[in-house]
């Protein structure tokens, strides 16, 4: 007989984007070690995923457990340039300790934040090692799935998803990769993404993620009308949320209205974000072109 899995909700509540949720509801009871381990993973991981950084780093000391103190080190990595030097020099020294360096969550920290320098092929080394039978072994194929579509390899990531399928066809996780790749692979199968994101809006509670993710497939299909109404709704949620406030500035921009005021909020409240590198870099060309002609 299979032993229930006391995580399930609190995890299905962090992979779609329901924070607060998983906060809210992780004092759980008669947890092993292990479990009580991935729970409190899984609560700071909330709380980096709204910004709180430093109260994940203010928490987490010195005596936690390995998987904690990678958790930390995410945080400490995202909470500015001034710090990001130091955290991957602390990374690669504890990746390289025979005693902690094939921990399962350090190996999945070392992927999000190789991801986050945009050095996807460094970030697979790590996703792609550890055992296949340990809590995150799904979580790191599903993070293949996306550094793969990084990469414009849809056709490794749709291995990636086939594993996935054969483990779980029905996990959450299993449905999100299908959606990204189904996007990636665009035509027919948007609406095959779209569907996939309003089952999950109409099975749990909806969140900036599934909004979003039912936002790009409008935008992919050319609904941008639709689209920014569900990306308002998203940002009445969270009005600082970064996916959120990028995609309004595109669908902003395909349906003729002003971006600004969007792109100011990104701007400020992150400063790293891709789309605000570009921009401000397209400002710096513009302005030296301008210059050329004076």
């Amino acid at each position: 007989m299979t032993s229930p899995d006391n995580l399930f909700s609190l995890r299905n509540n962090f992979y779609l984007g329901a924070y607060q949720a998983a906060i809210n509801n992780s004092d759980l009871r008669g947890l092993s070690e292990e479990e009580s381990i991935e729970r409190d993973c899984i609560v700071y991981r909330s709380y980096i995923a709204q910004g709180k950084l430093r109260l994940v780093t203010d928490e987490i000391d010195e005596s936690a457990p390995t998987a904690l103190q990678a958790v930390k080190l995410l945080a400490l990595y995202l909470s500015g340039p001034q710090h990001k030097e130091s955290a991957i020099s602390s990374l690669r020294e504890w990746l390289d300790d025979s005693a902690i360096g094939n921990n399962p969550v350090l190996r999945l920290v070392a992927g999000i934040i190789y991801m986050h320098e945009q050095d996807y092929n460094e970030a697979l080394k790590h996703t792609h090692s550890g055992g296949t039978m340990d809590l995150l072994f799904f979580y790191r194929l599903a993070l293949n799935v996306q550094l793969y579509l990084k990469l414009h390899r849809s056709d490794h990531a749709e291995k990636q998803l086939k594993l996935m399928q054969q483990i779980d066809e029905d996990h959450t996780l299993t449905q999100l990769a299908s959606a990204w790749l189904n996007l990636a692979v665009g035509g027919s199968k948007i609406q095959e993404a779209y569907l996939i994101y309003q089952d999950f809006a109409e099975k749990y509670q909806v969140t900036s993620l599934i909004l979003n993710g039912k936002a790009v497939c409008c935008m992919h299909m050319g609904r941008f009308t639709e689209a920014e109404q569900l990306l308002l709704e998203a940002l009445n949620k969270d009005a600082n949320d970064a996916e959120t406030l990028a995609n309004l500035i595109v669908c902003c921009l395909h349906l003729g209205k002003s971006s600004t005021r969007y792109l100011s909020q990104l701007k400020l409240s992150h400063p790293e974000h891709t789309l605000v590198k570009r921009a401000s870099a397209a400002e710096e060309n513009f302005d030296r072109a301008l210059q050329s002609v004076a």
